[in-house]
């Protein structure tokens, strides 16, 4: 309320002297966010409610209409059976762009629906939490490793054999090695060219604010890749900052948490500790945090698929993701950190009462469905 008079008798001010306040006073930086990883950043979870698979457990219809689920997801969709749309949150992920809604995860086919990834979770906790406009600006591939495919420059080539095959793709085509390092940095500087474009009403200004990570299964099964993580991990982080000016750009680092606390895998065990480690490094301190994910997971009987290396296609799992990397990234940002819930027995998530929302000139307490969204245009859940 005070920065409401404040502004009032600013513009009583100008008036006075012939003076108007001008539009660009009133806009703020873009918030941009870069999420990155391979398939499980893409995001598999389960949309539409299909019956034939587990009676529609784990998609975010189900979850929408679930006694035990709705108070947390019912707020994705509107009255009429709408998913929503937010006017503060956009997107672009290769050919896609828009205000973030359900639908973002992996690319649609003709045989796939839309699914969505981490991108949703983290969306609402940043469009709730900050008052300026945030862009997400996604770029994951399925079937990617850090060893190679997402290899940063000052990691080097990779000092031992990939097989056979492999090597003989590297030595014809040296680029292979480091390609999807250098495509996510190409995508996040052509979206950052465009932000008046990709963000209605943005004057053009930004502030790279943070970069999530979801990545791992193909550097898990393979002992000489998990071995290396971590330090390709720090040189990734490294390089990127630099690439993109940005030398204390946030990161956090999502765990490769899938099959739950019951993995016992040496490698699993390994390449989880190796994404935790970074997070510990001096260097990093308060700039890098590592999020723990096994918390999430969803038994098959509660999932859509058994694909495990998918986290089951379970929507909720991919929505908490998400929903945990946005709550630790405004401590990195030197914000104040959005609190995490506590999970209730049998793993089912509690919703709060409330997420802070900026409205107008004061801040208060609303759920995402009193928020600043928008539901026109967008897909009804029961559409098959």
């Amino acid at each position: 309320m005070k920065r409401s008079i404040k502004r009032l008798l600013s513009v009583v001010a100008l008036s006075a002297v012939g003076c108007g306040p001008t539009v660009a006073a009133d806009k703020k930086p873009v918030k941009v966010f870069i999420l990155a990883g391979q398939s499980n950043m893409e995001g598999h979870g389960f949309v539409v409610a299909d019956p034939q698979r587990n009676g529609g457990r784990g998609s975010l219809e189900f979850l929408v209409k679930n006694p035990a689920t709705a108070p947390r997801f019912a707020p994705l969709a509107t009255p009429d059976g709408q998913w929503r749309k937010r006017d503060d949150v956009w997107i672009t992920y290769l050919q896609r762009q828009g205000p973030l809604t359900v639908g973002y995860g992996a690319l649609p086919e003709p045989t796939r629906p839309a699914k969505i990834g981490p991108e949703l979770g983290f969306g609402w906790v940043m469009g709730n939490a900050l008052d300026e406009p945030v862009l997400l600006i996604k770029c994951a591939w399925g079937g990617k490793s850090l060893a190679v495919d997402f290899r940063p420059p000052s990691a080097g080539r990779p000092p031992y054999s990939l097989g056979a095959k492999a090597d003989a793709a590297v030595a014809q085509d040296p680029a292979i090695v480091g390609h999807y390092f250098r495509e996510t940095l190409a995508l996040v500087k052509a979206a950052l060219a465009r932000v008046p474009e990709l963000v209605p009403g943005s004057d053009g200004r930004y502030e790279l604010a943070g970069f999530g990570w979801h990545q791992g299964w193909n550097d898990r099964v393979n002992e000489k890749f998990t071995a290396e993580y971590e330090a390709n991990f720090v040189h990734f982080i490294r390089d990127m900052r630099a690439a993109l000016g940005a030398p204390t750009l946030p990161f956090v680092v999502a765990e490769t948490g899938m099959t739950g606390p019951s993995e016992s895998h040496p490698r699993a065990l390994a390449l989880m500790k190796a994404q935790a480690a970074v997070a510990e490094r001096a260097e990093f301190r308060s700039t890098v945090a590592f999020v723990g994910t096994k918390a999430f997971w969803r038994p098959v009987e509660d999932s859509p698929n058994q694909q495990g290396y998918h986290w089951n296609s379970n929507a909720e799992t991919y929505y908490l993701i998400g929903e945990a990397m946005g709550e630790v990234m405004p401590r990195l940002r030197g914000a104040r950190e959005i609190p995490r819930r506590p999970l209730p027995r049998r793993g089912v998530p509690r919703r709060p009462k409330s997420h802070a929302v900026r409205r107008s000139d004061r801040r208060r307490y609303l759920s995402p469905a009193e928020g600043r969204l928008r539901p026109e245009g967008c897909v009804p859940p029961s559409q098959k």
